[in-house]
């Protein structure tokens, strides 16, 4: 059933979407943090009423303080890698970043007790599908909002495409189902046709050649977010990497002659931004119709009803975890090369002579290279 308000409401969350993207990346995170704890929320209840598990001990504690143990593991670790200056100005946060991975594992620990000791002997079998639900919730919606992170202090381009593209798709292989539709794609998913996901492929990967196009001009949007530990603010300042740097390309002969051009003047970018969108047409519906097959199993029409005519926040967001993984994968599969500052941060957590030893090694190496005049040579 459509509902009144849809179109507002689209125009609304659209007009939010870019006024979080204006507000900048510490803003981009806390959105990040709740759209994760509302997922979260939305799938234990649904446990919750599936198991009809009112009346276990501790259960609903348990689930929250298990989700809190692993945010700080994550979050952690990206504070860690990211604002390492930061991190040894302060005293108390040195303390923290060094037993890290300790703390957070005592904290598990700690939960992990707690469930051993709540069970009771009516609901064993309960206690264990429940507990087990929690934990598979955990690793689908936190760790995977954990990599939208990741891939954001990439760039913002990072975040900004992907999750455009995946919007497109829906939005795109919706209107060719409607107008098109004739021949049923998955038993999973009734109003899911053939028509549609081709449709929907084809202007997905025009979408997003265009879209990388006009973010690849900005620095804003291409360059990695750093932290300024002087100023203590987020910046977005660098020279743009060879990925958003504007080449020519000689045209595959066929396109040659069809087009008559020999070469073309594209941002890397956007040549990555077609895997992108292939993924996003191709596969990242199979995280929609997984999560049909989900609210089928357990006979429920939405996660919850969040958003009046959409459904929970989950139902928007089934499809954008699975594309977040594999921008990650994609990342440091075939963009990220070693990174300058962050072998910087861990040079200067090192002892004074681990660092002069270090220095010695590098500068021998480069003089053997011939990249030190002698004259320098000489002089260090």
């Amino acid at each position: 059933a459509e509902h009144p308000y849809d179109w507002v409401l689209s125009i609304a969350m659209i007009s939010g979407f870019f006024l979080i993207i204006y507000m900048g990346p510490v803003t981009l995170i806390l959105v990040v943090m709740s759209v994760q704890i509302k997922c979260f929320q939305e799938i234990i209840t649904i446990g919750y009423r599936v198991y009809h598990s009112y009346d276990l001990p501790w259960f609903r504690t348990l689930s929250w303080y298990f989700l809190i143990c692993v945010n700080y593991f994550f979050y952690g670790e990206t504070v860690a890698d990211y604002f390492g200056a930061l991190v040894q100005r302060e005293e108390p946060l040195q303390f923290l970043a060094r037993y890290h991975r300790f703390i957070s594992f005592a904290l598990y620990l700690a939960g992990f007790c707690m469930f051993v000791l709540s069970l009771v002997k009516k609901h064993y079998r309960l206690q264990f599908y429940m507990f087990a639900w929690t934990h598979v919730t955990l690793l689908i919606v936190v760790t995977q909002s954990h990599l939208v992170i990741q891939n954001l202090f990439e760039g913002m381009i990072w975040f900004i495409v992907p999750i455009s593209i995946v919007i497109c798709n829906d939005i795109m292989a919706y209107l060719f189902g409607f107008f098109f539709g004739r021949t049923p794609l998955i038993k999973l998913s009734p109003k899911k046709t053939w028509e549609g996901f081709i449709g929907g492929f084809f202007s997905t990967v025009v979408f997003g050649f265009i879209l990388a196009y006009l973010l690849s001009q900005f620095q804003y949007f291409v360059c990695p977010v750093g932290f300024n530990s002087e100023t203590n603010r987020f910046i977005v300042e660098c020279e743009p990497s060879d990925i958003f740097v504007m080449q020519e390309y000689t045209l595959p002969t066929v396109l040659q002659n069809a087009l008559r051009w020999k070469t073309v003047n594209l941002y890397p970018f956007q040549i990555h931004s077609i895997s992108l969108s292939s993924f996003a047409s191709l596969i990242g519906p199979f995280g929609g119709f997984f999560a049909s097959g989900f609210k089928r199993a357990f006979k429920i029409k939405d996660f919850a009803s969040t958003i009046p005519g959409h459904g929970g926040i989950m139902d928007r967001f089934d499809c954008q975890y699975l594309m977040a993984t594999f921008t990650h994968v994609y990342i440091a599969s075939f963009i990220r090369g070693p990174n300058p500052s962050k072998v910087l941060q861990q040079l200067m957590m090192l002892q004074p002579e681990q660092q002069l030893g270090i220095f010695h090694t590098l500068h021998s190496h480069l003089r053997q290279r011939g990249m030190l005049p002698p004259a320098a040579a000489a002089q260090a």
